[in-house]
């Protein structure tokens, strides 16, 4: 039988996992190209999920199996993830045989320069994987703005049932932990207030500091954290297992498009309960706060009332409001783009489950500081 040449593939899964495809017969005479291929790649790969399918090898032999065990020592000291799939009877056999008596050649190229450069090996490679994520992110934005302009041009292809349900369960469904979260934290800041107002027999201020932090600052932004950790997670979870699942690929195969099916029914229905949730909060915080006034600084109910109006412009009641469709942006937009991201196995949900949780609050948290100076130079 004519020998086929090694040959060996990387494919970029995401920014932080890739695929080696191998093919070929993997044996001594067949692996020149590999080895001058994988020589060049691997110095590169740090951090990295790394996936070695060799469903695709034919014949193998003790050189090949060596070269693997060589690059896979290698790739873990790099702190590389390595996940080996596809192998056959022979390969696996080869492999234990092999493996306990290997040497630890690839250990000793960790001397002392390479650790030395290590750390700026690792920051170059969080900064591509940044302007990937970046990259891919704009791209995202792009695809759901020319899927919102069609439907602009065409209201009858709106799910308008979809967009219904998801405003149940990102609204209606969310009303107690926003309320228990926006009660906690008038309680939190009156108690603490207090404490500074009694020094100086000052205690009816109380009623201003509740008013404007609360509607202004602390109801948009509570909110927005809640319901990234409760919502913005679940559309990502959501996604992901329908990627898991296939059904996605499905979708696009019936020619369906699933921004216009499964992003835009979820960003639309999040950009019209956030507000409605923050004036929730709003009043829920203020009568939490008018509480414990009335325990702890003997201010009664109907004073603490009759002097919120006065010192409440309703300008601080409408600039929390108003952040609430770019809060609810940007939760949605970041929960959908990671959860098209997960590839096709259960750790990467759960991985991409968190880090869209944990950029959703870094991006709302940016937005609040933007709009802080934005209002500040308005004069608001």
């Amino acid at each position: 039988m004519k020998r086929q040449q090694a040959q060996i593939e990387k494919i970029q899964v995401t920014a932080g996992a890739i695929l080696f495809r191998c093919q070929g017969d993997w044996t001594a005479k067949s692996l020149k190209d590999v080895l001058k291929y994988l020589e060049k790649e691997a110095d590169s790969l740090f951090n990295m999920s790394v996936e070695w399918d060799v469903s695709g090898v034919g014949k193998v032999d003790s050189a090949g199996i060596m070269l693997y065990i060589h690059y896979h020592d290698l790739l873990k000291l790099q702190h590389c993830t390595i996940e080996l799939t596809g192998a056959g009877a022979e390969y696996q056999n080869l492999y234990q045989l092999l493996n306990a008596h290997v040497s630890q050649q690839a250990k000793s190229k960790s001397g002392l320069l390479p650790q030395m450069l290590l750390p700026f090996t690792h920051i170059g490679q969080s900064v591509e994987n940044l302007r990937q994520d970046i990259n891919d992110f704009l791209s995202f934005i792009g695809e759901h703005s020319a899927a919102l302009l069609s439907s602009l041009r065409h209201p009858a292809s709106i799910r308008y049932a979809s967009i219904v349900k998801n405003i149940e369960e990102a609204g209606v469904r969310a009303l107690p932990i926003v309320a228990l979260t926006s009660c906690l934290i008038g309680v939190v800041i009156t108690y603490q207030s207090a404490l500074q107002l009694q020094k100086f027999g000052a205690n009816v201020f109380i009623v201003d500091m509740i008013g404007i932090s609360i509607t202004r600052e602390l109801a948009p932004l509570i909110t927005a954290i809640v319901v990234a950790g409760r919502t913005g997670s679940s559309y990502t979870a959501q996604l992901g297992a329908m990627i898991i699942t296939e059904e996605i690929s499905a979708m696009r195969t019936m020619g369906f498009d699933p921004h216009r099916f499964l992003v835009l029914p979820r960003i639309i229905a999040l950009m019209i309960v956030m507000p409605l949730l923050i004036l929730f909060a709003d009043v829920i915080g203020i009568a939490g706060g008018m509480v414990v006034s009335n325990i702890h600084l003997n201010i009664s109910y109907a004073e603490f009332i009759h002097r919120l109006p006065n010192v409440l412009d309703i300008k601080h009641v409408w600039i929390g409001i108003f952040k609430g469709p770019f809060f609810a942006w940007l939760i949605a937009v970041t929960g959908c783009f990671r959860g098209f991201q997960v590839s096709s196995n259960t750790e990467s949900l759960g991985r991409y489950t968190t880090i869209s949780v944990v950029n959703a609050i870094f991006l709302v948290i940016a937005c609040d500081a933007l709009f802080s100076v934005i209002f500040s130079e308005l004069g608001l």
